[in-house]
C-alpha cells in the first residue's frame, strides 16, 4: 500500500460516548467511525447492521428488527434515518419464495413488505447479506488493503495465508439475494470463523456486540495492511517509475490546459464538472511502467467501476518533452478511440433487455508527470470519483506487488453496470436543476449583489468561484454558502481586478477546481460623487481601472476559456442605471458605468459566433447589503439629494414608478435569466431592475 495506507488504523472507539446508547445508536456510532477513513471503505461504500429487539407497534411484542444501512446512503456521514428497518422473521420467511439464482432480482420487490415501522428508507440490494448472517452485528467494508487481497490472482490462498481459519473467503458473486445464502451457508458451516472475504470485492466480518464488531473489522484490516507493508518493502512498485513528476506549479498548469479542452469535448449533451487530485498515490501510479497495462484492466471492486467506468483514460502527455500542444492536437482523436472502445464494450456484453447505453465518455483521465483528472456531471460526484480510482489505485498497488492483480470480468462489470435494478436507481434520480454542470465566476462576489448572485445559482445547481478583493468577506462568504448549499460547490479567490495578472490567477484557479467556465457575472465595483471641477485624475482613474478595465480583464478571461471549451456560455454585467442616465457630480462613476455598457455591446457581436451572449443588467438605488453604500458614496448621494442618510431608501423607493425598493435578491433573479437557457436567444440585451426610473428607459 502506500506510505499513508501503510500506517494502521487507529482504535477511535470511546467507551465514554458509547455508554447509554442503545442498539441502533451504537450501530449508528459504529457506521460513523468506519465510514470516517477511506482506507475502510469509500463514500456511499460498504454497509453494516445490528439485529435489534424492537416492541412491534401492532401487537406490543418484542421483535427482532434488523436495522441496516439503507439504499444510497454513507456509513461516514449517516443519521438514524439512514438505516432501514426490517421484520427479521419476514425476511426469513423469503427464504420459502426464492425461486433461484435466475429470479434473484425479483426479491428485491418483497424487501418493502418486511418493513419494520413504516419506515421510508428504501432497503439496499445488499439487505439479505446482512439478514441471514447468524450474527447480531454485521460489517460490509471495501477496505483497499482487502480488495488487494481480493483482487490478486491467487486471492484465495493469500486469505488462507493471511488469515488462517479465523476469515474465510467466497468466490466472486453479485451482491443479492443468493450471496446472502451463501454467506449463512459459511457462517453457519464454520462457526469458529469472524468473518470472509469476498473475491473482487471486500470483506465481511460479525460480532455479538457493536464495540467487538467494531474492533474486530479494524483488527482484521490492519492485519493485512501490516502483511502487504512486510511483503512489498524493497520492492518495484508498479514496475518502478518511468516518468517524473513536474513541480507542483507546472502540474497545475498543465491540468488548467487540459481540463476546458476535455470538458469541451465530454461535455456537448451534459455539462460536466472537472476534480485534479496530484496526491504522491496517484503520482507513483501515472509516473509508473505498469500504467497502461494495469489501468487497461479495470477496476475489481463494484463500487469503484460503478464511480469510475470500467477503465480511465491515459494521456498521451510526456513530462519530460512537455508535449502539451501535440496532446491538445490529438485529444480528439483519443476522445474518440475510447467512446469507441467503450461502445464495442457495451455490445460485446449487453442483453436484450439492458437498458440504452450510456455516456461513453471516461471519467478517469491519467496524465503522466501531472495527476488524475476526473469528470462527472457534480463536483462532490468528480470529487467522489477520483477518490473510488485512488482506492482503485491502493488495490492495484498491493495486489500487483505481491501476486497478479485481476480486474472483475468484463461481463461481470457488465451486469452490474447495466443491472436492471442499478438502472431503476437512477431513473428515480431527480431531474436536474436549471444550471446543473454549469461554473459561475462571480466579481465582488463577497457583497450584496454579488452573494445574491451566487445564492441563486447554487439553489439552482451550479457551483461557484466568487472572487474578491476583501479576504475578511470572502472566507465568511465561502463559508456561509458551503455550509448550506455544499461545500465541494462554492470557491473563493481573492482577485483584484486591475491587475492582469491576478484575474489571470483567478481564472486558472477556476480551472483547477471546476475544470472550466460557463457565466461569468462581473459584478465588482466603487463609487464615488464629486462636482465635476473637483474629480481628482486619481478618483477619475480608480473608476475607469475598476469599473472599465476590470470589466475587460474578467470578461476576456472568460471569453478565452468559452471559446477553448466551444460549450457557449453567458456573461453577465453589473452595470447601472448611471450609465445609461447621466446624474450630477458623478461623472467618473457615470463614464465608467457606461464604458461597461458599450463593451458589453461590443462583446457580444464577436461572442456571437460561438454560442456567448453578453448582456447587461442596470440596477439602481440597491442599498441594503451593497459595500459602495457603505461608504461615502451614501453621504454623498445624501447630501446631493438634501435628504438625511436614513432617508435614502425612501427617497429612492418614492423616485421610482413603482414605488418599490430594489434589493440584491432582485438583481440576482435577472443574474439567473439570463445565465440560464431560458434567455438563451438573447445577447446585446440591457434589463434595467431599478422599480423604474424614466430617464434610464434604454429606448
Amino acid at each position: 500500500m502506500t506510505s499513508s495506507a501503510s500506517h494502521l488504523l487507529d482504535n477511535r472507539w470511546d467507551d465514554a460516548k458509547a455508554a447509554g446508547l442503545s442498539e441502533s445508536e451504537l450501530l449508528l456510532y459504529r457506521s460513523n467511525l468506519l465510514g470516517s477513513d477511506k482506507r475502510i471503505t469509500n463514500f456511499g461504500g460498504g454497509n453494516t447492521s445490528a439485529k435489534v429487539v424492537e416492541k412491534d407497534p401492532l401487537s406490543g411484542q418484542d421483535v427482532t428488527v434488523l436495522w441496516v444501512k439503507g439504499s444510497g446512503g454513507d456509513v461516514g456521514s449517516m443519521k438514524l434515518d439512514g438505516f432501514s428497518t426490517l421484520y427479521q422473521d419476514k425476511l426469513e420467511a423469503l427464504k420459502g419464495i426464492y425461486r433461484g439464482l435466475e429470479h434473484e432480482d425479483e426479491m428485491v420487490g418483497y424487501l418493502p413488505h418486511c418493513t419494520f415501522n413504516l419506515n421510508p428508507r428504501a432497503a439496499s440490494i445488499d439487505t439479505p447479506l446482512h439478514a441471514y448472517v447468524p450474527y447480531k452485528h454485521v460489517d460490509h467494508m471495501h477496505p483497499d488493503a482487502i480488495i488487494a487481497i481480493a483482487a490478486s490472482e491467487n486471492s484465495k490462498e493469500l486469505t488462507k495465508q493471511i488469515y488462517g481459519d479465523t476469515i474465510g473467503w467466497l468466490p466472486w458473486k453479485r451482491p443479492g439475494f443468493e450471496l446472502g445464502l451463501w454467506l449463512s451457508k459459511f457462517a453457519n458451516e464454520n462457526p469458529n470463523a469472524k468473518g470472509v472475504v469476498l473475491e473482487s470485492h471486500g470483506l465481511f466480518t460479525w460480532a455479538d456486540t457493536a464495540k467487538d464488531a467494531y474492533e474486530l473489522t479494524l483488527e482484521i484490516i490492519n492485519k493485512a495492511i501490516a502483511w502487504f507493508a512486510r511483503e512489498t518493502e524493497g520492492k518495484a512498485i508498479f514496475g518502478g517509475a518511468v516518468a517524473q513528476s513536474l513541480d507542483a506549479d507546472k502540474r497545475r498548469a498543465v491540468a488548467a490546459a487540459l481540463m476546458p479542452q476535455i470538458r469541451g469535448r465530454i461535455g456537448k449533451t451534459e455539462s460536466k464538472i472537472g476534480h485534479f487530485d496530484d496526491q504522491p498515490a496517484v503520482l507513483e501510479f501515472v509516473n509508473s511502467a505498469q500504467l497502461r497495462s494495469l489501468a487497461a484492466l479495470g477496476t475489481s471492486c463494484p463500487d469503484h467501476f460503478l464511480r469510475t467506468k470500467i477503465r480511465p483514460l491515459v494521456v498521451d502527455y510526456d513530462p519530460a518533452k512537455d508535449n502539451l500542444d501535440e496532446v491538445l492536437a490529438g485529444l480528439d482523436g483519443a476522445l474518440d478511440a475510447y467512446r469507441a472502445d467503450y461502445a464495442a464494450y457495451y455490445e460485446r456484453c449487453k442483453h436484450a433487455n439492458s437498458p440504452a447505453m450510456r455516456d461513453p465518455n471516461a471519467v478517469v483521465y491519467l496524465v503522466p508527470g501531472v495527476g488524475m483528472i476526473t469528470f462527472a456531471r457534480d463536483k462532490a460526484t468528480a470529487r467522489i470519483a477520483g477518490e473510488f480510482y485512488v482506492n482503485a489505485i491502493n488495490v492495484m498497488r498491493g495486489a500487483s506487488t505481491v501476486s497478479t492483480y485481476v480486474g472483475l470480468k468484463e461481463q461481470e462489470a457488465f451486469d452490474i453496470e447495466y443491472w436492471l435494478l442499478e438502472e431503476a436507481k437512477l431513473q428515480r434520480m431527480p431531474k436536474a436543476k436549471s444550471l446543473a454542470g454549469r461554473i459561475a465566476f462571480i466579481t465582488g462576489g463577497a457583497g450584496g449583489i454579488g452573494s445574491a448572485t451566487a445564492i441563486r445559482y447554487l439553489q439552482e445547481g451550479a457551483v461557484v468561484m466568487i472572487a474578491d478583493i476583501d479576504q475578511a468577506a470572502l472566507d465568511s462568504t465561502v463559508a456561509g454558502l458551503g455550509a448550506k448549499y455544499g461545500k465541494d460547490n462554492i470557491r473563493g479567490v481573492i482577485a483584484n481586478v486591475t491587475s492582469e495578472g491576478a484575474v489571470d490567477k483567478a481564472f486558472h484557479d477556476t480551472l483547477i477546481e471546476f475544470g472550466g467556465i460557463d457565466i461569468l457575472v462581473s459584478n465588482a465595483g466603487i463609487s464615488s460623487a464629486a462636482p465635476f471641477e473637483e474629480t481628482t485624475l486619481e478618483t477619475w482613474d480608480k473608476n475607469i481601472a475598476i469599473l472599465a478595465t476590470g470589466y475587460f480583464l474578467v470578461s476576456r478571461a472568460a471569453y478565452r476559456i468559452m471559446k477553448t471549451q466551444k460549450l457557449g456560455g453567458s456573461i453577465v454585467f453589473i452595470a447601472s442605471k448611471n450609465g445609461l442616465a447621466a446624474s450630477a457630480g458623478a461623472s467618473a462613476y457615470c463614464t465608467a458605468k457606461a464604458a461597461e455598457i458599450h463593451l458589453a455591446r461590443c462583446l457580444a457581436l464577436e461572442g456571437a459566433p460561438f454560442g456567448i451572449r453578453v448582456n447587461t443588467i442596470n440596477p439602481d438605488a440597491v442599498l441594503r447589503g451593497s459595500k459602495i453604500w457603505q461608504g461615502e458614496w451614501r453621504q454623498q448621494r445624501a447630501e446631493s439629494n438634501k435628504i438625511g442618510e436614513d432617508d435614502l431608501e425612501e427617497f429612492y423607493r418614492n423616485r421610482s414608478l413603482l414605488k418599490r425598493s430594489v434589493f440584491p435578491e432582485d438583481i440576482a433573479e435577472a443574474a439567473y435569466f439570463l445565465a440560464a437557457d431560458l434567455s438563451n436567444k438573447s445577447t446585446g440585451n440591457i434589463i434595467n431592475v431599478d422599480a423604474g426610473n424614466v430617464i434610464s428607459f434604454t429606448r
